[in-house]
């Protein structure tokens, strides 16, 4: 995988697979792939976000919530619409702010995130197997350093709990 350039040179193109971008979008289809085998098909990686999150901050509202899943608030609109189909979310009005929706995961929503925890488990465990314990801690750190220190770069930026608005 590495390249026959010489790397940093000017007139010299870096080899595809030097590139922290493409790598960082394999391992995103890997994650993806790896998420289905052991999570099945009942929720998207997206979804589990959400509803993940949802579970940790009930009476959130969606924008806050699609801020702390770090998704953009139109797709969190379309996400929690379709959680809410299935029966895994509530929206009801905010009292002071019509306008807004407070979230709350259904039982049959905490039943679900309940039955996919071992395979959530299993897709961590996988996802780290090639690493020795001491590599997955220090690729942990280093991936939430790298993730952390460019969320500002994010078209969607995580908002930490403390920046979020009172609902």
């Amino acid at each position: 995988m590495s390249s026959t350039t010489e790397r940093g040179t000017p007139d010299a193109p870096l080899d595809l697979y030097e590139h922290p971008g493409h790598l960082l979008r394999r391992a995103q289809q890997i994650a993806v792939s790896i998420f289905y085998d052991e999570m099945g098909t009942e929720l998207t990686p997206v979804q589990y976000a959400i509803l993940s999150r949802l579970a940790a901050h009930p009476g959130i509202d969606q924008v806050s919530l699609a801020g702390l899943a770090a998704i953009d608030t139109s797709t969190g609109a379309t996400v929690c619409a379709r959680l809410e189909e299935k029966g895994l979310l509530e929206r009801k009005i905010i009292p002071h702010n019509r306008r807004q929706r407070a979230l709350s995961i259904t039982p049959e929503g905490v039943r679900l995130l309940a039955a996919l925890e071992h395979g959530a488990q299993r897709l961590r465990q996988r996802l780290l197997a090639p690493l020795d314990p001491q590599e997955q801690a220090q690729f942990m750190t280093l991936l939430d350093k790298l993730v952390s220190a460019n969320n500002e770069q994010s078209r969607a930026p995580l908002a930490m709990p403390g920046s979020l608005p009172a609902a």
